[in-house]
């Protein structure tokens, strides 16, 4: 599977993923992108005009908060929840 640019404002992120949010974790991983780049990406599932979060909520905020439009992103083939 390739790595691919995936807009930010296209990602959905499904209510019961946002409880798990720690904002100490988006902080702490916005410095770390900041200095060393995203060194994992995320995951999404294609869902007709949008993607999906399948995994990576923390880092996708932490994209978020530093304004980042884009964000490298895996696209995997999931089950809708």
């Amino acid at each position: 599977m390739d790595d691919v640019q995936v807009p930010i404002a296209e990602i959905y992120v499904p209510t019961k993923r946002r409880t798990t949010l720690k904002p100490e974790l988006v902080a702490e991983l916005a410095e770390s992108i900041l200095e060393n780049g995203l060194q994992v990406p995320i995951n999404v599932r294609q869902d007709k005009d949008r993607y999906v979060l399948v995994e990576g909520l923390h880092r996708l905020e932490a994209c978020k908060a530093l304004g980042e439009e884009q964000i490298t992103a895996i696209i995997v083939r999931a089950r809708q929840h």
